[in-house]
């Protein structure tokens, strides 16, 4: 897991900077596809496209917004918002985080799975003939 040193940064000193570590490295432990940023002012979660970001970081507590949370396929039941793009989890505290530390996970996950690249379908390769096809074809052509 490479942390971003900018990250680093912008963490020292918050309010809530024990609680937004963790939030951080539960969703840089979920997939070994995520990544970080700042962007905005703030830190960003992404694997091709923008997973979720901190908000409201100056308080004790932790909001963290999926801008497109509203596509991930799952069950999440912390997951709130009804519009139809952005959905919040928020955490009042350490115990919460590891409360929802499964959950999390599975949506970090989810949104991998749901922005990695199509699999190309393996061609088939085709088959040499075999030796006894071999000698037959050439006794016809003979």
């Amino acid at each position: 897991m490479k942390r971003d040193s900018y990250v680093e940064q912008w963490l020292e000193r918050k309010p809530a900077e024990l609680m937004l570590r963790r939030v951080r490295d539960v969703i840089l432990w979920a997939d070994p596809r995520m990544g970080e940023y700042l962007k905005y002012g703030t830190v960003q979660f992404a694997y091709n496209g923008d997973l979720a970001n901190f908000v409201h970081h100056d308080k004790k507590t932790v909001s963290l917004m999926f801008n497109r949370g509203a596509k991930i396929k799952g069950n999440f039941p912390h997951l709130e918002g009804t519009g139809p793009s952005a959905r919040f989890m928020r955490f009042a505290d350490l115990a919460e985080v590891e409360a929802l530390t499964q959950e999390l996970t599975r949506i970090v996950r989810a949104w991998c799975d749901m922005m990695a690249p199509p699999k190309r379908k393996k061609e088939k390769k085709k088959k040499e003939p075999t030796a006894r096809v071999r000698t037959a074809a050439k006794a016809r052509r003979s």
